[in-house]
């Protein structure tokens, strides 16, 4: 039996997360220390207190959630063999990468922090937009996507009959109505700061490259699939060309997921606060069980 364990991207952030998990790990709270010191803030009172709105801007976002799920990851590693493959969504990746050994902890906070802070300059607020669509497969919502005047794409692959589609406002409304006449069961406008994983995000490429490019990136322990290619990259050239196209490229979730099983992984272990990637993998792969290890008994072997 082979174990992935899958890391989540923005939206599984919540306040008050880990909190439950605090007085037994307390590895956690020395874990948000250490960001606390990089971010210069007290990170862990803002995962606890809030406010939602702080939490959930996305230069907030990446590193926090990097955090908690790297705290998770300490604290279940403490008692547990490493598992054989890896992979996170959108930012997910570089928890996993982190958790994996082949990007510093302290790095990893630093460079997901600017990856939020170019994401969220590179469109103004209000005229970038996501949307969520249910009930059309793929080929489908690309189709929507293409009729519609203006920049918008499929950008997330989430699962099957779930994508989320991104670009400027008016065509992402556009192309949410056409879904909506194409026969999807819904298609919900996100509360998000900006049109991720689409071509209007390529403006935030440059700046990261020169980031990236600073950082120390070895081959990781555990294999990752990435999400850019849904495959094990070959070496530490391709894992770094991946993650600086991640950034205005479509997140191939369902195919990364597909892919993990074909490599022999028959149990996933979600590795972050929440459950939205064992809802998402319940649909890809019905076959293949996942253990969320976002409680005491996630962590316990006992979910």
């Amino acid at each position: 039996m082979a174990l992935g364990a899958v890391f989540p991207g923005q939206g599984a952030q919540s306040v008050g997360m880990l909190g439950e998990l605090s007085p037994q790990f307390p590895s956690i709270i020395e874990k948000f220390a250490e960001a606390s010191d990089l971010l210069g803030f007290d990170t862990w009172e803002l995962v606890q207190q809030g406010p939602a709105e702080d939490l959930s801007a996305t230069a907030n976002t990446q590193p926090l959630l990097l955090t908690a799920s790297v705290a998770i990851w300490d604290a279940w590693q403490s008692s547990n063999p490493p598992p054989d493959y890896v992979a996170g969504h959108s930012l997910g990746e570089y928890s996993a990468l982190t958790c994996a050994g082949s990007i510093g902890f302290a790095d990893a906070v630093k460079l997901v922090r600017l990856r939020g802070e170019l994401m969220e300059a590179a469109v103004p607020r209000g005229q970038g937009a996501m949307a969520a669509v249910m009930g059309l497969d793929d080929e489908q919502v690309a189709q929507c996507c293409a009729q519609v005047e203006g920049v918008v794409v499929a950008a997330n692959f989430n699962a099957p009959g779930q994508v989320v589609i991104a670009g400027t406002a008016e065509a992402v409304a556009d192309a949410a109505e056409m879904c909506k006449e194409a026969g999807a069961r819904r298609a919900v406008m996100l509360d998000v700061s900006g049109p991720f994983h689409s071509p209007l995000m390529e403006a935030a490429k440059d700046d990261f490259a020169d980031a990236l490019g600073q950082v120390a990136v070895r081959v990781p322990d555990v294999p990752i699939v990435q999400n850019v290619s849904a495959d094990v990259p070959v070496d530490v050239d391709e894992l770094r060309r991946n993650l600086l196209a991640q950034i205005a490229a479509p997140v191939l979730w369902s195919k990364s997921v597909r892919r993990m099983v074909e490599l022999g992984v028959t149990q996933f272990a979600e590795c972050g606060p929440g459950n939205v990637l064992a809802g998402l993998i319940r649909r890809i792969s019905k076959e293949t069980p996942t253990i969320s290890l976002a409680s005491v008994d996630g962590l316990a072997g006992n979910s």
